[in-house]
């Protein structure tokens, strides 16, 4: 490692894997600060339901960009990428800086660079959302093909999140999503010293992780986080309104269906979640170090 040379550590994993904690333990062992790597962790209200760090954990390490961003907000990859550059920026360069979280984008942009597309307003998202909702996956390939043929050659599967999004910028800029890929920039930590691990727990142990986790959320605010959430009325196609567990627990509360039930279905949607981050991880980290739930090596 050279001398004077910035040092962070990236931890990244699927929901339930023991990120956080061996964040905290790794915070704790080295005097260093924690920064929040997952895209549903940024928003306000939301603490339990998204397994956000509690004020316990808190008080034994320093937590960055949790919880600093409200629910009625949409918050981009961009924008994530600019608060971590202005608080870099304002962290002691001598102290180690923890990355961690289960979205892979942000580490992309960490390591690989990040194409900054221009801010689509919501109407229009919503418009797109809107129009393809009805449709099965050959139609939505179908029509991104017709209108930005060059992003749907580089899709393996048309899921309703990403076409939206080429659909949204194709509409609101004139160019291809794809294209964009020209304009990246150099990853926000080159010259650092990195390392990087990945957790990836047996996946019996990970779907049994995932039910009791789920199961005590419900014991410990979970419900009433989504009480408030709904309180505010806010657009349903907000990132915060598609937290796994706020449509289960808004159903409970609507008495659409029992509470074993709404534990059952919120548990699926997350090993469903928790297979597509694997996927992710295989796909684009395959080099980085595989670890299991202690952080020790697989």
């Amino acid at each position: 490692m050279v001398t004077g040379q910035r040092r962070a550590v990236l931890i990244a994993g699927p929901t339930a894997s023991g990120k956080s904690a061996l964040a905290l333990e790794r915070a704790q062992a080295f005097g260093g600060v924690i920064i929040n790597a997952d895209a549903m962790q940024v928003y306000d209200t939301l603490r339990v339901v998204t397994a956000r760090p509690g004020p316990a954990d808190e008080a034994l390490a320093e937590h960055r960009l949790y919880g600093t961003v409200p629910a009625s907000e949409r918050f981009s990859t961009g924008q994530w990428v600019r608060a971590v550059q202005a608080l870099l920026d304002t962290l002691d360069p001598a102290r180690e800086t923890i990355f961690v979280g289960g979205t892979g984008l942000y580490f992309d942009a960490l390591t690989n660079g990040f194409a900054d597309v221009p801010k689509i307003s919501s109407a229009l998202t919503l418009e797109v959302q809107q129009e393809i909702q009805a449709l099965e996956e050959p139609e939505r390939m179908a029509l991104l093909q017709a209108e930005d043929p060059e992003t749907a050659r580089r899709l393996k599967v048309a899921d309703p999140q990403r076409v939206t999004r080429a659909l949204a910028v194709k509409r609101a800029t004139g160019r291809a999503l794809s294209s964009f890929q020209g304009d990246q920039q150099p990853g926000l930590l080159a010259g650092w010293h990195l390392e990087r691990m990945v957790l990836s727990p047996d996946r019996d142990v990970l779907r049994d992780r995932i039910a009791r986790r789920f199961a005590a959320m419900f014991e410990s605010g979970a419900v009433e986080e989504v009480e408030a959430l709904r309180a505010l009325h806010l657009d349903p196609s907000l990132p915060a309104m598609k937290a796994i567990g706020v449509r289960e627990i808004s159903d409970w509360l609507d008495g659409l269906h029992g509470r074993e039930e709404a534990i059952a279905l919120a548990t699926t949607a997350t090993h469903q979640y928790a297979k597509r981050q694997r996927t992710w991880f295989r796909n684009r980290m395959g080099d980085w170090p595989r670890l299991g739930l202690a952080g020790e090596p697989l």
